[in-house]
């Protein structure tokens, strides 16, 4: 027997914001002895460490501005806000799974709006 959690509510983020969530409970847990980072989370505080370029205002305009662009919905805004592909293949990557393909000038529309933030 498989029990399935509901999806009660989903929100999208992107890795600037989750690094300040995250250094949020990690300066609450610093602040109890008894409690430790599970490791888990100590893997995931590292990640965002290690991968965050931008600012949170920076990254959440990069969404908005890529959003703005007819092929490009919200979870792949998000997607591309914080992988910050540099080229063609690497933004190909990201719409590999779509039902659609880019055309070469709509892919250097999306990079250019990331070079600006990047």
């Amino acid at each position: 027997m498989t029990i399935f959690k509901e999806i009660v509510d989903e929100e999208f983020l992107t890795i600037s914001e989750t690094k300040e969530l995250l250094a949020d409970i990690e300066a609450e847990r610093a602040i109890d002895e008894d409690r430790e980072l599970r490791y888990e989370l100590a893997r995931a505080i590292e990640h965002v460490n290690r991968f965050t370029v931008l600012e949170p205002e920076e990254a959440q305009q990069l969404v908005d501005d890529l959003q703005e662009i007819e092929k490009v919905d919200e979870a792949t805004a998000y997607k591309i806000a914080n992988l910050l592909p540099r080229n063609r293949p690497e933004l190909r990557s990201v719409y590999a799974q779509q039902r659609y393909s880019l055309s070469g000038e709509e892919l250097d529309e999306i990079l250019n709006v990331i070079a600006k933030y990047a």
